[in-house]
């Protein structure tokens, strides 16, 4: 009898692996390939185009304050601000957020809200004080810059919830409401230079003192909301609309004042430290 010859049990199981392992051997190269070829390098359009758009409205601002239309430059700063705000709102919705983009924001934030407001108070009534006049326009011009400059490199250290001094956009519609609601009343500017003076002092200072502001961060459009929210929403668009600047600037007033009111009382009851993000 021919003896029968068997065929190895583990040569047959190691034959029928070989083209599973050739496989998984060239999807790891594949990988490895992805992972040093370099990626292209780009920006998001939609995020960043409003970034632009808040840019252009800070240098329409400075333009039409070169050309004495400070109602219209007033109003240019309050569309960028909306710009400003969307932009942000938009990167995070869309999970499009990129250090680009945080960058170009910081930079546009800066002509819209550091360098337009504070020429637009100037050549309104400022300049009437000489040198008094461009130190006060000049301060307001390096807290805007300081307050960026810290607000980027804190990301992530403070509490979320609040801004580690007054927001820009916020000084900036300070500054504008005042001129928008003292054109809107017929006010001679050449009354008001000392007023001006004081506020732009004021706007500039806080923005780089350590009172907390509330950033409405919390607030996330994604998520349901109590009904008195939206009332509230209600009845603050028909406020505004009913007098943009007096309601405007009121509204910014009792928001640059409430940092301090926050900042004091948090003093009184102790807590002096800068909140952190886990807390």
């Amino acid at each position: 009898m021919t003896p029968f010859t068997r065929r190895p049990k583990r040569q047959g199981k190691v034959a029928w692996l070989r083209p599973l392992r050739n496989k998984q051997n060239a999807q790891l190269d594949h990988a490895d390939e992805e992972a040093v070829r370099p990626r292209k390098r780009g920006i998001y359009l939609l995020p960043n185009a409003f970034t632009t758009a808040a840019l252009f409205g800070g240098f329409f601002a400075i333009v039409q304050a070169m050309n004495g239309r400070f109602e219209i430059a007033a109003i240019a700063i309050f569309c960028a601000m909306v710009l400003d705000g969307v932009d942000g709102r938009i990167a995070r919705l869309t999970n499009t957020q990129t250090s680009f983009g945080e960058q170009y924001d910081s930079l546009s934030d800066m002509v819209s809200f550091g360098v337009a407001p504070a020429l637009v108070i100037y050549e309104w009534t400022l300049k009437g004080l000489g040198k008094w006049g461009w130190v006060a326009a000049f301060a307001y011009c390096s807290g805007a810059a300081l307050r960026l400059a810290r607000f980027n490199i804190n990301t992530g250290v403070v509490d979320k919830r609040f801004f580690q001094g007054l927001p820009s956009p916020a000084a900036a519609a300070l500054i504008a409401g005042f001129v928008w609601l003292a054109i809107d009343n017929r006010f001679d500017p050449g009354s008001l230079p000392w007023a001006a003076f004081a506020l732009t002092l004021y706007a500039g200072i806080s923005m780089v003192t350590n009172a907390p502001f509330y950033s409405g961060k919390a607030l996330d459009v994604r998520y349901r909301v109590p009904f008195g929210v939206m009332v509230l929403f209600l009845l603050g668009f028909l406020l505004i609309s009913s007098d943009p600047p007096a309601s405007l600037f009121g509204l910014f007033v009792c928001y640059a004042v409430s940092g301090y009111v926050l900042w004091i009382w948090r003093w009184w009851r102790g807590d002096r430290a800068v909140p952190s993000p886990n807390e």
